[in-house]
């Protein structure tokens, strides 16, 4: 089984950065596409962001566009999300998975809810003051 550990969160301003990570236990890391996902309670899981396999494309949630970004070392089983301009809003546990089918069901309706994830992380909470 593949695990997925992420770290990076925690409290920043309005305005600031976090830098979060996705660290996979397997070398076949590299052949998955990569999601994250964040949710806080009494809300639905939302859609942050994904890419692809190689890291050559990614797609970003309208509420994250230009402000978030996403890159992968395979070469070390990780992910990175870099958030910028953060605001309350941005405040949830953040979710990192993996999946095999493919970086286009990112962009399905029932990929944006998270199905068809083979994998998930245990989350990372951000917390974002005003």
């Amino acid at each position: 089984q593949v695990q997925l550990v992420e770290s990076g969160g925690g409290l920043v301003q309005a305005g600031g950065s976090l830098r979060l990570s996705c660290t996979a236990s397997e070398r076949t890391f590299s052949s998955y596409a990569m999601g994250w996902f964040r949710q806080t309670p009494g809300k639905e899981r939302e859609f942050v962001a994904a890419i692809s396999w190689s890291g050559g494309v990614t797609y970003y949630a309208d509420s994250v566009k230009g402000r978030f970004t996403l890159s992968r070392d395979n070469a070390k089983n990780t992910v990175y999300l870099q958030m910028n301009s953060l605001t309350p809003e941005d405040t949830a546990v953040y979710y990192c998975a993996a999946t095999t089918n493919g970086f286009s069901w990112f962009k399905t309706e029932r990929g944006q809810t998270g199905a068809g994830m083979d994998y998930w992380g245990k989350g990372t909470l951000v917390t974002v003051s005003s």
